[in-house]
C-alpha cells in the first residue's frame, strides 16, 4: 500500500491523502485551505500527475468542512471519472456549501478583496454533483479500481465531528491475509449537544491515519463540557440581565446548530428567559434546516430535537433593523466563528464591543490572528484596552464581557491515545495537525505503545505501508 499526502499535513489546510492499494487509487478528503486563494488553497494533485501508475478510481468526502470538502469540484473536473462517496448528509450539505463557497471567491474578485481566479463556478458544482454517491454507515462499499488486483471494501463510521461526519475503514485481502486501514476524518469521542460521540471497528487495524488537530492543546483534555455549558450558561444570564446583548460567534455548520440547542435548554432549565429573542442569520439557517430534515435517519442524541424548535428570528438585514434589534436584551448566534472582516459577527461585534452591558463569547476554535483572538487577548489585558477587530474601524475600547468557552467537536489528545488503545495499529500516520500537535503525539504513543510504528510525513512524502 502507498500513502502520500497532497494536502496540508502539518498544519490545518487542505485535507486530501492519496492511497494506492495494488492497482486502486483512492483519495481521502478533497480539501481546500482557508487561510489560502485560489489554486495556492488546493491539493497538490500534480504529484499523482507525475506517477504514470497513480489511479485515482474513487475519491471519499469525510464531511462537509471546507477544509475536506472545498476543492471537490476541482478534483472532480481533474479525475472526471472517479467515483465521489460521502454520506447522505454531506452530500446534501455539499450542495449548499460549494454553491456559496463559488459565489463568494467570484464575489471576492469583484470587490478587489483578491487577484485569485474563482477555482470554480455554480455551473461547475451541478455539472458534477451527479457523480457524489451517498452510503449508510456500517455498511460496504465496493472501492475496487478498473484495474484493482485486489478486491478493496469499504465502510463507513460515525465520526461525531458535525452531521455526516465519518471515519472510514478499508479492507483487502494480500496475498491470503486481510489487511485494514482506518482514517479518523476529524473525528470526536464525547457527546456534543446534538450529536452523539463516534464510533469504531471492532476489530485492531493494521494502519491508523489518525487526526492530531488538539495534539499541543494541554488545557483542552482538562475541560469538562457540561461544566462548560454552566459558564456559559451564567455568563449569557449575566449579560442579559444586565439589559445587553451576547453575540456567540459560530460556524455555520455544528457549531451553530449546537449553540442553538443549548440555548434552548438554558431557557428550558429558567437559566435565562424563555422571551429573550434568538437572532440567527445566512448559510446557518439553511444548515440548520439539514439537521432537522435529517434528524431521524442520522445520529442523534434525541432524534425528536429540532433546531427551528427553538423560537429564533432572522437577523435584520436593514441598518436601522439591526440597531433596532440591539437595544433590548437579545442573543445573537452568526458567522464567522473567528470574527473575520466582512462577516456578520464581526460587524455585530463592531456595534456592541464599547459598551460594557454586552458580551462576546467564543466557543469556537481561533486562530491567533483573527479579530476573535485579538478581542479575547484585548479584554484579558483589561477593561477597555484597545483592540482594532476590523481595519477600516480602526480602535476600539473592549469594554464588553469577552470569554472562550471549549465546545470542540474534535477529540482532545488523551481521547486521541484511547483511540489507539481500542484499535491497537500496527502503524499510525498523524495527520490534520501543526507541528507541535504532531509531535505531542507522537512523542506519547511511542511512551505508551512502543511497538507501534508512528509516522509525521510531510507534505508531498510517499510512504510504503
Amino acid at each position: 500500500m502507498i500513502y502520500a499526502s497532497l494536502g496540508a499535513s502539518e498544519e490545518i489546510g487542505a485535507s486530501c491523502h492519496y492511497i494506492k492499494i495494488d492497482g486502486t487509487g483512492i483519495l481521502l478528503d478533497a480539501g481546500s485551505d482557508p487561510e489560502q486563494e485560489g489554486a495556492a488553497s488546493v491539493p497538490d494533485l500534480q504529484r499523482i500527475d507525475a506517477k504514470s501508475d497513480w489511479p485515482v478510481d474513487h475519491i471519499i468526502v469525510t464531511h462537509a468542512h471546507h477544509d475536506h470538502l472545498g476543492s471537490l469540484p476541482v478534483v472532480v473536473r481533474k479525475f472526471p471519472h472517479a467515483h465521489v462517496h460521502m454520506s447522505g448528509a454531506t452530500r446534501t450539505l455539499s450542495d449548499i456549501l460549494l454553491p456559496a463557497s463559488a459565489r463568494l471567491q467570484r464575489k471576492k474578485l469583484n470587490e478587489g478583496s483578491t487577484t485569485a481566479d474563482p477555482l470554480f463556478a455554480e455551473e461547475d458544482v451541478e455539472a458534477c454533483s451527479y457523480l457524489y454517491l451517498s452510503h449508510d454507515l456500517e455498511t460496504g462499499i465496493d472501492l475496487t479500481g478498473l484495474k484493482g488486483g485486489y478486491a478493496v471494501e469499504g465502510e463507513f463510521y460515525d465520526a461525531g465531528h458535525v452531521l455526516g461526519s465519518v471515519g472510514v475503514h478499508l479492507s483487502w485481502m494480500e496475498e491470503g491475509k486481510e489487511r485494514t486501514l482506518f482514517y479518523t476524518g476529524d473525528t470526536g469521542l464525547r457527546n456534543q449537544t446534538i450529536i452523539p460521540g463516534a464510533s469504531y471497528p471492532d476489530d485492531p487495524v493494521d494502519v491508523l491515519l489518525l487526526e492530531s488537530t488538539l495534539g499541543a492543546d494541554a488545557e483542552s483534555e482538562n475541560f469538562d463540557r457540561k461544566a462548560e455549558e454552566k459558564r456559559l450558561g451564567k455568563a449569557m444570564a449575566k449579560v442579559l440581565k444586565k439589559g445587553g446583548c451576547v453575540l456567540l460567534p459560530v460556524f455555520a455548520l455544528g457549531r451553530g446548530q449546537e449553540m442553538i440547542a443549548l440555548v434552548d435548554r438554558f431557557k428550558s432549565r429558567g437559566l435565562i428567559d424563555e422571551n429573550v429573542p434568538v437572532y440567527t442569520a445566512g448559510m446557518m439557517r439553511a444548515i440548520s434546516d439539514v439537521y432537522d430534515k435529517s434528524r431521524f435517519n442520522t445520529p442523534r442524541l434525541n432524534e425528536e430535537f429540532q433546531v427551528y424548535g427553538v423560537p429564533q428570528k432572522r437577523l435584520p438585514r436593514s441598518e436601522n433593523g439591526l440597531v433596532e434589534a440591539l437595544k433590548t436584551p437579545c442573543i445573537i448566534a452568526v458567522g464567522s466563528g473567528m470574527m473575520f472582516e466582512r462577516t456578520i459577527s464581526n460587524k455585530i461585534a463592531q456595534k456592541i464591543v464599547e459598551n460594557e452591558k454586552n458580551g462576546v463569547f467564543l466557543v469556537g476554535y481561533a486562530r491567533e490572528d483573527s479579530p476573535a483572538a485579538l478581542l479575547l487577548e484585548a479584554r484579558e489585558k483589561g477593561k477597555g484596552t484597545e483592540v482594532t477587530i476590523n481595519k477600516g474601524r480602526g480602535p476600539q475600547a473592549a469594554n464588553c464581557d469577552v470569554d472562550r468557552f471549549r465546545f470542540s467537536g474534535h477529540s482532545h489528545r488523551r481521547d486521541l491515545l484511547y483511540l489507539v488503545d481500542v484499535l491497537q495499529p500496527k502503524k499510525i500516520v498523524l495527520v490534520h495537525g501543526e507541528t507541535k500537535a504532531r509531535e505531542w503525539m507522537a512523542d506519547n504513543i511511542k511512551f505508551f505503545y512502543p511497538d507501534v510504528e508512528v509516522i509525521s510525513p510531510d507534505r508531498g512524502e510517499v510512504l510504503d505501508l
